[in-house]
């Protein structure tokens, strides 16, 4: 399973433009590919999917974490791009899209093989779980519902092995001890000091940066 960050604060690649939200593309062999957030802006998340070789039109899923501007402001220059792709929107995400399959969550549900959501929680956000032959490896918005929260409904699925997105304010560093790879991207406001108290596993993000599972 590989994911390529597209839309965050920082760039890891040249070309690349940055820019405050978040959005993340999900390859799996066994399913499509799927497109989680969209980013603030959509010129500048098709920008970087031009430069990071993403066709829109081969996207199969697009998963939105949450309603805010930063995650969804490139959701209807994708969908002019691709007309097919699935969506699952929390359900406190009040929009209407004729014509589209949309999956509105609520409650945990497996999206494709391997890949699961953890529901909305805190009535506000749904973040990814995708289990890996290393184990649970959670991908975020922006965290909202809290990270401790998140990764204890993620452990439901499987033992956790790493996490990656926009953490928010999240200050209880100790809810990262066991996990193996730690990128705090986005929102993230202790960057600093994560990468600094888990300096042999959480490592810097941004547009254009790859992790492969």
């Amino acid at each position: 399973m590989k994911i390529t960050i597209v839309y965050d604060n920082e760039v890891k690649k040249e070309g690349l433009k940055a820019d405050w939200g978040f959005s993340a593309l999900i390859e799996n062999e066994k399913a499509s590919p799927i497109l989680f957030d969209t980013g603030a802006n959509g010129p500048i998340l098709l920008h970087n999917m031009k430069e990071l070789n993403i066709d829109p039109k081969n996207i199969g899923i697009i998963v939105i974490s949450h309603a805010h501007w930063d995650h969804t402001g490139g959701l209807s220059e994708i969908l002019k791009q691709n007309e097919t792709a699935e969506l699952y929107i929390p359900s406190s995400f009040h929009i209407s899209i004729p014509g589209r399959k949309v999956t509105m969550v609520k409650e945990a549900i497996q999206i494709c093989q391997d890949v699961c959501s953890t529901g909305e929680l805190g009535g506000v956000e749904q973040s990814l779980a995708l289990k890996t032959g290393k184990g649970i490896f959670v991908v975020t918005g922006c965290s909202h519902p809290g990270v401790g929260n998140i990764l204890k409904t993620a452990s439901k699925f499987g033992k956790l092995y790493g996490i990656a997105g926009g953490f928010h304010g999240f200050r209880d560093f100790k809810a990262l001890d066991e996990l193996s790879l730690i990128y705090p991207c986005h929102c993230t406001q202790y960057k600093r000091e994560i990468r600094e108290l888990f300096k042999d596993k959480a490592l810097e993000c941004g547009a254009g940066l790859v992790i492969q599972l």
